[in-house]
């Protein structure tokens, strides 16, 4: 692990130049970046997580002239990116015929899942490697999300060279995924970028997709899981529960005794986290409203509690 800095960048810049991954953090969550043109890289990215080469990776840059060499905008495409790039917006678009983009990136899709981060390490990762980078949650594969470098050390030890160190994430959940086309806007995932501010800057209404296709990261049925098993809409707790609050709940930590929904985003991850250490068996949560940013937290709240 290495703290945030130029020297940390450079040797992240060179270790993903050597065709290795290295964790990194986002605005989101903390992600663990290779070369997306490199398919061995990008096979790296995979063994590491243990995920399954099915589900798509999203691919960062650092601005849309670099995104429009990888991918092809609509106009409903170029109004997204101008209103919410850099930040939490992912858009699933055509690929580009000569992208470039290894094809284990896409899971062998005609589309690229495509973003443009804000936050200062990832870009300064982007800058110095002159590289798109794919770069999923840096966790093993279908576990809690990390927001935390040590959440990251925890999970991938032994398995990846290099964390950059640059402290919590601040949204604390994955980006919205959103797809364009001549069916209009499809939400493949709920995330920070809500369905009403998606719909004020494009003047469309939004689909929610339906069916059971893979087409963008975070659709599997389980996903975000913590090791103990996880039951919702919990107002109290069982004895072997540690319960995660939310509101007038308080639990035994809760994710906003205020009822903020983006402070429970912010915190959904780092305490699902605390609850898997805390030695009791199972956990609970307490209902979580559904409005807004509640649409994401439920979202990652069900995969988490799916059975696996």
């Amino acid at each position: 692990m290495r703290r945030y800095g130029t020297a940390a960048i450079r040797q992240a810049a060179a270790l993903i130049h050597a065709g290795q991954p290295v964790a990194i953090p986002t605005e989101t969550v903390y992600g663990l970046a290779a070369d997306a043109t490199n398919g061995e890289s990008v096979a790296g990215i995979y063994a590491a997580k243990g995920r399954p080469s099915f589900n798509p990776l999203i691919v960062h840059v650092p601005d849309l002239a670099a995104a429009e060499r990888l991918a092809l905008f609509d106009d409903t495409a170029r109004i997204l990116a101008a209103a919410f790039w850099p930040g939490p917006l992912t858009l699933v678009l055509p690929l580009c015929p000569d992208s470039g983009i290894a094809s284990l990136v896409t899971a062998g899709l005609p589309t690229v899942a495509i973003r443009v981060p804000v936050h200062r390490a990832m870009r300064a990762l982007l800058a110095a490697t002159g590289l798109p980078l794919a770069a999923p949650s840096a966790n093993a594969s279908g576990g809690i999300s990390p927001t935390r470098a040590a959440h990251v050390a925890a999970s991938l030890a032994g398995r990846i060279p290099l964390v950059v160190d640059d402290g919590a994430t601040a949204l604390g959940l994955e980006s919205t995924i959103v797809a364009t086309g001549p069916d209009g806007l499809r939400l493949l995932r709920p995330g920070p970028i809500t369905t009403a501010m998606l719909e004020a800057a494009t003047g469309q209404s939004v689909a929610t997709a339906s069916g059971t296709a893979i087409e963008a990261p975070g659709q599997l049925a389980s996903h975000y899981a913590p090791d103990r098993p996880l039951r919702l809409n919990a107002t109290t707790a069982d004895p072997d529960e540690w319960h995660l609050g939310f509101g007038p709940v308080a639990g035994d930590a809760t994710l906003s005794a205020s009822g903020d929904l983006r402070e429970a985003a912010a915190r959904l991850f780092d305490l699902l986290h605390e609850a898997d250490r805390s030695g009791r068996a199972r956990i609970a949560v307490a209902p979580v409203p559904p409005d807004d940013l509640g649409a994401a937290i439920n979202d990652r709240l069900g995969r988490a509690a799916a059975p696996r």
